[in-house]
């Protein structure tokens, strides 16, 4: 079970052009917003990457602009944990459970995870706020990760689970959001 205390969230490369081209992108949009949000009011850190911005562009304003309390990691790399940058923060949050969501599913959303189960972190992948440009391409990466041992999840069951309560000052909050 997720514990609010043990996890941290990653946000991977929703960025640019990219952003605009993968599938069920208004759906994906919209449960990343409710991620966000609701992780906010649970005090979950977010970590928040970004592949070569200067060649793919920055984070679309949707997102962005949830997070003007955080600066974005920049990396080269298709798995973010081979940037140490990135290591560096998620070991400085001392939490092992990692909640993954962002694209393209196929290429850095599963290189990341896998890397970071690879380091014994407790992997799940928010399957409703991953895409990639083709539905195929994102269920082949779902089955994948979870063939490896990876947990799948989604946005409502994640943030149900990191609740807990429904008498919780948390719950009121957040079920306003994903309403």
């Amino acid at each position: 079970m997720l514990n609010k205390e043990d996890t941290v969230f990653v946000l991977v490369d929703v960025q640019g052009n990219l952003a605009g081209l993968v599938h069920d992108k208004q759906a994906l949009f919209s449960n990343m917003q409710k991620l966000i949000k609701s992780l906010q009011i649970l005090n979950v850190p977010i970590i928040w990457v970004e592949q070569t911005p200067s060649a793919i562009g920055e984070t679309i304003v949707q997102i962005s602009s949830l997070l003007t309390n955080l600066t974005p990691i920049s990396k080269t790399t298709f798995s973010a944990a081979k940037n140490d940058e990135f290591m560096t923060a998620l070991k400085k949050t001392d939490r092992k459970q990692v909640l993954v969501a962002g694209i393209e599913s196929h290429v850095c959303v599963y290189q990341t995870a896998m890397d970071l189960h690879q380091q014994n972190f407790e992997v799940e992948i928010i399957s409703d706020a991953v895409s990639s440009r083709t539905q195929s391409n994102k269920q082949i990466a779902l089955l994948k990760m979870q063939s490896k041992g990876l947990t799948l999840s989604s946005t409502e069951m994640a943030l149900f689970e990191l609740i807990g309560d429904a008498e919780s000052k948390e719950f009121k909050q957040i079920i306003k959001i994903i309403k």
